[in-house]
């Protein structure tokens, strides 16, 4: 059995049988309800491809759900590349190991002396790294109706739904586009023309969710939840309700490790700029697998980076000292709640009410020795200035929100990396 696991309750679900999104008893109760996947691969090969859902394909519970329901290793590159060539088709580009390097020029602006690491997901599908997440629950998708596994029954008669008003947004467009499945995009009044225009152009369907009196959280979130009870499928980036999505973003994760590994180093600290949370607890999750296969010989440390104006996990933190793990995840409102006046920053792709992965990002950064910073706005703006003055990466003041937490907190190690995601628009 190919099943997933809940962090918080420990209820199991067979990924074959049941859609391995959501935890079955997750609504009513105080518990952290996130679901991972039960058993990883014992010591998964890495592929020759340049396609990161080929190259690791083994490290992938789709593959692995694929291979148990009698699927051969053809049929999985089949479907990885008809993605790909639909992809390709709708964005101009499908998945590929995207680049990093040392930036030097860019830490000795910045003062450093040591290494600056930079990956850069500016290149990849959609323009961030959003679509690694979302392809890796497609492809769970498409295995269920590959397959004829009962998960996947009448799978096609129901929508994919999204909150988010950028990056995310736009990988979902993208992916479901590729894939020819109908999406729905829920989105806030203030979100930017240019990006409800190309949602238009890759045939999304769009709701504007005010914020209604009263209401806490943020409303396109909570109108997403009232699509998936109605028969949606949660095609979003939050592990809370479809945990298949942060497996998806671990591809980076592995990239990463691999390029450590080949050049024989480990950065002392990997900033992460965090909102909702994927992208952190992706690699948290993603590089305890490379360390635990030998890829690293040690875990950087994970320092997650919110901004003054929206710091949730930071607020969690703070409350997790000295509290173990187990006991907070049955506790969440005690740590985790949505922040309580309007979000506010120029890196606006961060300003999540909530930080839905907290859990595996305060797991993340314990097992590593890391931490949270929160920066100013003077630190947001500053970093954005010299990601776009002393590299060619064309990232937003989002994609280089981990930088500022670098100017904020320099003394973290002579070595030190941060991934730009989120092309300028």
């Amino acid at each position: 059995m190919v099943g997933f696991r809940c962090h918080g309750c420990g209820a199991k679900v067979d990924a074959g049988l049941d859609l391995a999104f959501r935890c079955p008893n997750a609504d009513g109760n105080d518990v952290d309800h996130v679901l991972v996947f039960d058993s990883e691969a014992p010591s998964p090969s890495i592929g020759s491809e340049t396609d990161p859902f080929l190259r690791y394909r083994q490290w992938l519970s789709p593959y692995r759900l694929a291979r148990e329901a009698g699927l051969p290793d053809t049929a999985w590159i089949d479907l990885v590349g008809e993605l790909d060539e639909a992809l390709i088709a709708v964005d101009g580009r499908g998945f590929r190991v995207t680049p990093m390097a040392d930036r030097r020029p860019l830490a000795e602006a910045l003062g450093l002396a040591g290494s600056l690491f930079v990956k850069d997901e500016t290149g990849n599908v959609s323009g961030s790294h959003k679509a690694r997440h979302l392809m890796g629950v497609m492809l769970y998708l498409r295995v269920l109706e590959t397959a004829g596994l009962p998960a996947g029954e009448n799978i096609r008669s129901r929508r994919l739904a999204i909150a988010s008003c950028g990056n995310a947004a736009l990988a979902a467009a993208v992916v479901a586009r590729a894939a020819n499945w109908p999406l729905d995009v829920f989105i806030p009044p203030d979100a930017d023309a240019s990006v409800k225009a190309r949602l238009g152009d890759l045939g999304a369907q769009i709701t504007i969710c005010d914020r209604r009196p009263g209401e806490t959280g943020d409303p396109c979130y909570l109108r997403v939840r009232e699509a998936v009870a109605a028969g949606a499928i949660p095609f979003g980036v939050q592990g809370t309700d479809n945990g298949l999505a942060i497996e998806g973003g671990r591809t980076l994760a592995f990239e990463m490790a691999e390029e450590f590994h080949r050049i024989g180093t480990v950065p002392d600290a990997l900033f992460v700029q965090v909102g909702g949370g994927a992208l952190a607890s992706a690699l948290a999750q993603g590089l305890a697998l490379a360390r635990a296969n030998g890829l690293l010989p040690k875990l950087p440390k994970l320092i997650a980076v919110q901004t003054e104006g929206c710091a949730p996990l930071a607020r969690a933190w703070e409350r997790l000292d000295g509290i173990d793990l187990a006991t907070a995840a049955k506790t969440r409102s005690k740590f985790m709640w949505p922040w309580e006046t309007t979000p506010s920053s120029l890196a606006h792709g961060i300003l999540d009410d909530e930080t839905y992965d907290w859990w595996a990002i305060a797991e993340g950064m314990r097992a590593s020795g890391g931490s949270t910073v929160v920066v100013d706005e003077a630190q947001v703006a500053a970093a954005h200035r010299a990601g776009r003055t002393h590299t060619d990466i064309v990232a937003s003041a989002t994609g280089t929100a981990g930088l500022a937490g670098v100017i904020a907190k320099p003394e973290a190690g002579k070595q030190i990396a941060v991934i730009f995601s989120g092309v300028e628009r």
